[in-house]
């Protein structure tokens, strides 16, 4: 018998690296579960979900790895539906030219907002992007041709070079899905390169990464409007889900469901971001439905997760027995 102290053991890489995989086969087979039992609920529902967690792993590449704590990145996901349903009202249906102008509001946004939110740490920064994320909110309700403060009505869903490609929900669940598992790889490469090791060495110290001759503020610039753009497309998607926009997407409320979606993930982590949101969206439509007052009993949920998960539930997920 081989002695407990040389037997091989599971390596925490290897299991955080097995959960994501299991997450999004998991998202694969909704549809046939749905098909299976005739449930469209559990479609639209689990678009939701990804068209989220697109958002949320945005959002933990700059917060996890920057520690950047942006109050106002509700405004990224605004700003992507707003594009959708402007240029729907002007008859501009076609995805090629949507989402690209989609991805460039948000960016555009990011850089200028960040360009100067980048100059402060700390709860300053925290407040700077609650501040930028509100100018969104009431710039949306004051476009009164666009419905202002009620939303604007989408007639219809993107189009795919003339095609209904967005209009069934199956192909539009898959291309959701497509969509966050590229934003997922994409993120996982940049945390996972000398970029992402720069960003995590300004987060430990800042000092020490500029005593090196590297510049923390460029980088996270760069990170911050990427976010950005990740985002936007969550907005775009979620647009086109809905067929309806409104100023509530990018309120600072959404925003703070965004963190606590991070939080009990586990920050830090891409797999615990979609890890986060699927528990969260799951826990409301669970206890929402108990009763009108679930969040008295989520909040306490929330603490202990963030009490003795020890890296929110991807932490729990991925820890070794014993540890």
């Amino acid at each position: 018998m081989i002695p407990a102290s040389i037997a091989p053991k599971t390596s925490p890489l290897k299991a955080s690296t097995l959960v994501p995989v299991i997450l999004f086969l998991g998202l694969a087979l909704v549809p046939v579960y749905a098909q299976v039992f005739d449930d469209r609920f559990m479609m639209l529902f689990a678009t939701r979900i990804a068209v989220l967690a697109i958002a949320v792993v945005s959002l933990d590449f700059i917060l996890g790895f920057a520690g950047l704590v942006s109050f106002g990145h509700a405004a990224f996901i605004g700003i992507g539906a707003y594009a959708i349903g402007i240029l729907a009202e002007h008859d501009i249906w076609e995805a090629w030219i949507s989402f690209p102008v989609a991805l460039a509001a948000g960016g555009l946004f990011a850089l200028i907002t960040g360009a100067i939110s980048m100059k402060t740490r700390g709860v300053y920064f925290i407040m700077i992007t609650l501040a930028f994320g509100q100018m969104a909110y009431f710039t949306a309700t004051s476009l009164s041709a666009y419905g202002g403060d009620d939303g604007l009505t989408i007639w219809g869903r993107t189009e795919f070079f003339g095609t209904n490609l967005f209009a069934n929900d199956i192909s539009f669940f898959y291309l959701v899905v497509g969509c966050l598992a590229a934003s997922y790889l994409l993120l996982r490469v940049f945390t996972g390169s000398r970029f992402g090791r720069v960003l995590a060495g300004a987060k430990q110290s800042e000092l020490r990464v500029e005593a090196l001759g590297i510049s923390p503020y460029r980088y996270r610039l760069v990170a911050y409007c990427l976010s950005g753009m990740v985002a936007a497309l969550a907005g775009a998607l979620m647009a086109n889900q809905a067929e309806f926009v409104s100023p509530s997407a990018m309120s600072w409320h959404r925003s703070g469901e965004l963190i606590v979606m991070c939080l009990l993930g586990g920050l830090g982590s891409l797999h615990g971001a979609l890890l986060g949101t699927i528990a969260y969206l799951a826990l409301e439509e669970v206890l929402s439905g108990t009763t009108e007052h679930w969040r008295l009993i989520f909040g306490p949920l929330l603490v202990l997760v963030v009490l003795y998960g020890k890296g929110g539930l991807i932490g729990l997920v991925t820890r070794r027995p014993g540890k």
